[in-house]
């Protein structure tokens, strides 16, 4: 789905701000009949959960209602009129009027609907969106609601962050003209100096189209006819890490000499490969430095910020990291388009957190239920899933910062069913992008010995937590298990390693001269015996902390006010290793250090 854009041919209004609000249970049994009735106003990218001080709206499970009056500019008389969510966690209803135009199921890809016949230019019209927090056995993520014996419902879930939910993102009114441009997919390839571009034009209706694509600083360098070809560019400018250098696609709907549409598609020029143990971009060895992140700042919970967003790329550039994984679900757009204009480098995850039951009795011996099953993550969920992946790279395709598709994180691996479960959706991802390395990462229960999955994939990918989980509080023994466990993966696939999590929970102004978890200190300490067996390891192509900053989990005796785990506070002040970290980041500017050094 192409991200509205304004060009010749197009215009957009953004409808963020105050949007009248209302939970399920107060407005009515059909509330986009007419005007809710509330006294309460949300803002609008934000999750709503932490607006108000009524616990009630924050633990609020089931429907919410938003509304707002919108006006349709008077000149799209002879436009399609379309309405644009950047994003409904996790599940949205549009409402125009009294009509329902569109829904949806996955909280972090865009959805929407033409709402041409149901408008007209210069009038007004009521819009209503229902947003549903509910996960199920049957969603991505997944979940479980219960019903205490008051009568309350509870969200229950599996992956260890807040369930923040409403509209987190951006809501558009955009205008396309009658035949349009639909969908745009470019593949690069890069031989010495000279470029390939692939590329091929969705439209709405048969169409001549045309293409030129732009340089830097907009001088043409290639043209095309036909919705579909491949052009060449000579003495090729490349985008890579650090250095990102965009392109500028720019395909058009003809008439003879008229242009009926028009839409323009940044890309970069880059190859990305898996050569043995290595990952290569543009057949170069790249070594990942970085984080695992959340969309997570106070009071806008994952509501999408632009000055989080450039100040986050700050802190990010300051501890000398190159790329970060979007832990644990799509990012909003913005994100990534900056990643491509500053050469930020990007592995880009679906919602698939929490797939793994063992979790819940794995880590303390009590029995659960088996993961893959009818009545828990059944074909119905992995139909959800593949959908999920579906949406992802439909979105992010033309992205030359991400580098690698991760379809989950942390599955439960090890038990009956995942390699029927899992292989359908690695061989779908592969088809619908055979030009990107696939991953999924491994949790603590999931080892060499028994993992079922893991020759599916292009990269070894382990969240490894010896000297927190395992090994609390004695780096000496954390550190061999971690020189043992590199070790065996090796010998076991010969493939490329990345240290997608590790990580200690630190309280910063906590302090002690010993290996006492919690302080700075240890947790100095604890990446710095990491580090140590990681740099021993030359299969290993990339360390991300977990994690770039504190975020807000649901309440746990096992977390005080969130996990604590970031190098940067949840209000982004630096702890002891976010030093540490710049220190050894921008040592590492150069590349890994072979083992013979």
């Amino acid at each position: 789905m192409l991200k509205p854009l304004s060009t010749a041919t197009r215009e957009l209004v953004n409808l963020d701000g105050l949007w009248d609000f209302a939970v399920g249970t107060a407005a009515g049994e059909h509330p986009w009949t007419g005007p809710l009735d509330t006294r309460l106003e949300a803002a609008v990218p934000a999750s709503y959960n932490d607006l108000f001080t009524d616990s009630a709206i924050r633990d609020h499970v089931g429907w919410v209602w938003y509304q707002r009056l919108v006006r349709v500019p008077r000149g799209w008389s002879d436009e399609r009129v379309m309405l644009r969510l950047d994003a409904a966690t996790h599940e949205g209803r549009v409402y125009v009027d009294d009509t329902l135009v569109a829904e949806h199921v996955g909280g972090y890809t865009p959805f929407q609907a033409d709402i041409t016949e149901h408008v007209s230019a210069g009038q007004e019209f009521r819009l209503t969106i229902g947003v549903n927090n509910e996960l199920t056995n049957l969603t991505i993520p997944p979940g479980t609601i219960t019903v205490t014996e008051d009568g309350r419902r509870q969200q229950k879930y599996h992956h260890d962050f807040y369930n923040y939910a409403g509209l987190a993102r951006s809501v558009w009114l955009h205008s396309v003209p009658r035949v349009h441009i639909e969908d745009i997919t470019v593949v690069t390839g890069l031989d010495s100096t000279t470029a390939t571009v692939e590329y091929e034009i969705g439209t709405s209706a048969p169409a001549a189209v045309r293409v030129r694509v732009l340089d830097a600083a907009g001088t043409e360098v290639a043209a095309g006819e036909g919705a579909s070809g491949t052009l060449s560019i000579e003495d090729v400018t490349p985008w890579r890490p650090g250095a990102a250098y965009l392109y500028d696609l720019v395909a058009e709907i003809v008439d003879g000499e008229a242009v009926r549409d028009t839409y323009h598609q940044a890309f970069g020029v880059r190859t990305v490969e898996v050569q043995g143990a290595r990952f290569l971009i543009n057949g170069e060895p790249f070594y990942f430095t970085g984080f695992g992140k959340h969309e997570d700042t106070p009071v806008r919970g994952k509501g999408h910020d632009d000055a989080y967003l450039v100040h986050d790329f700050q802190l990010m550039e300051w501890t000398g990291a190159n790329s970060f994984r979007t832990t644990h679900y799509p990012y909003a757009e913005e994100v990534l388009d900056f990643a491509d204009r500053h050469g930020i480098v990007v592995i880009d995850e679906t919602a698939a957190v929490g797939l793994n039951l063992a979790v819940q009795g794995g880590l303390t011996g009590r029995p659960h239920p088996p993961t893959y099953s009818d009545d828990t993550l059944s074909d119905d969920t992995r139909a959800a899933h593949a959908q999920a992946i579906r949406e992802l790279i439909g979105r992010d395709k033309n992205h030359p910062s991400v580098v690698m598709w991760c379809v989950a994180n942390e599955p439960s691996t090890h038990e009956d069913g995942a390699r029927e479960y899992f292989e359908p959706l690695v061989e779908l991802t592969r088809k619908l992008d055979p030009t990107r390395p696939v991953c999924s990462t491994a949790s603590l229960l999931t080892t060499h010995e028994n993992d079922r999955i893991a020759d599916l994939f292009d990269v070894v990918c382990l969240n490894r937590y010896y000297g927190w989980y395992i090994a609390n509080g004695d780096l000496a023994t954390a550190e061999a298990l971690m020189d043992s466990e590199l070790r065996a993966w090796v010998e076991k696939l010969g493939k490329p390693i990345l240290m997608t999590e590790y990580g200690a929970d630190t309280l910063p102004g906590l302090h002690s001269v010993w290996d006492q978890p919690w302080t700075e200190e240890y947790q100095v300490a604890y990446l710095a015996a990491s580090h140590r067996a990681f740099d021993r390891c030359d299969a290993v192509v990339g360390e991300h902390v977990w994690n770039f900053a504190d975020f807000q989990t649901s309440p746990g005796i096992h977390r005080v006010d969130g996990n604590r785990k970031g190098v940067f506070t949840r209000d982004r002040r630096p702890k002891a290793a976010a030093h540490a970290l710049r220190a050894r980041w921008i040592s590492l500017s150069g590349g890994k250090p072979s083992n013979d050094a």
